[in-house]
């Protein structure tokens, strides 16, 4: 009977602690709105008019749609990409300048439970920038989804892969510009290059082989065939490196955090 009531007090620990964990994040999300979601509506509305009104009319049709509709996954999923990695990577990285990860650290909250509060808050950050974008888009282009199971999972996914990529950034950064160097020089050419605004069949051989290897492609084209129900790969194949990539990031996390690497001095 203890031992049953010690599991579910520690149970009810984990839960609080995440729920906090999400609370702060979300409050901070929501307090700077006008850091956190106006930019990105902006930036996304400069895409629409400039690509896909104006890039777009001399383009035509792209994979049995117009240009405009063609580009609107490829830039929802940039929205969910670069917003749950930048939360992760500049909240966890205040939490360590300022010191108070360390509470987390000594406080009675595994490890899993902390990453997962960062990584649900960092996730909602990334789903909201995307609800933001989608309406954006709305606006412009007539907006259909060819298979929700399909576009919903890989968008939740997607936005995990890169909460946990953006954690184990903000793990090793030392200093402010440690936290911009990956998505400055990785992240967003990976992100352009990924199929965003054109097929990859429209490039040469050598670069559609060279494409082949970018992770990114893999997801905006899942995604705009979730929407869409077009695709310049796979489908399966593309589900399963997503999923290898959660259980990779999501391990290298959790020995991360264990080891205290860049956490403890």
């Amino acid at each position: 009977m203890n031992h049953s009531s010690s599991e579910m007090s520690m149970a009810q620990v984990n839960l609080v602690g995440y729920r906090t964990i999400i609370r702060r994040e979300i409050n901070r999300i929501l307090r700077i709105w006008a850091q956190t979601l106006l930019p990105p509506a902006i930036t996304i509305s400069l895409y629409f008019i400039i690509f896909g009104s104006l890039i777009g009319k001399r383009i035509g049709d792209m994979g049995g749609f117009d240009y405009m509709q063609f580009i609107v996954p490829g830039l929802i999923m940039m929205s969910v990409i670069q917003n749950s990695y930048g939360n992760i990577v500049s909240s966890f990285f205040g939490a360590k300048f300022g010191r108070h990860i360390e509470e987390l650290l000594i406080s009675p909250l595994p490890n899993w439970v902390i990453l997962a509060g960062y990584v649900t808050g960092s996730m909602f950050r990334g789903l909201l920038v995307g609800a933001v974008v989608t309406l954006v888009a709305l606006f412009f282009t007539h907006l259909q989804v060819h298979n929700w199971a399909i576009t919903i999972s890989v968008v939740l996914l997607t936005s995990m892969v890169f909460s946990l990529a953006g954690l184990i950034n903000a793990i090793y950064a030392q200093k402010f510009d440690d936290i911009t160097i990956v998505p400055t020089f990785i992240l967003t050419p990976l992100t352009y290059l990924g199929g965003v605004f054109y097929s990859v069949s429209l490039l040469p051989p050598f670069w559609e082989t060279v494409s082949s290897i970018n992770p990114i492609l893999y997801m905006v084209n899942a995604f705009r065939y979730g929407m869409l129900g077009v695709s310049d790969v796979p489908v399966l194949p593309a589900f399963a490196i997503i999923v290898v990539f959660v259980l990779l990031l999501g391990g290298i996390c959790l020995y991360l955090l264990q080891k205290g690497v860049g956490l403890r001095s």
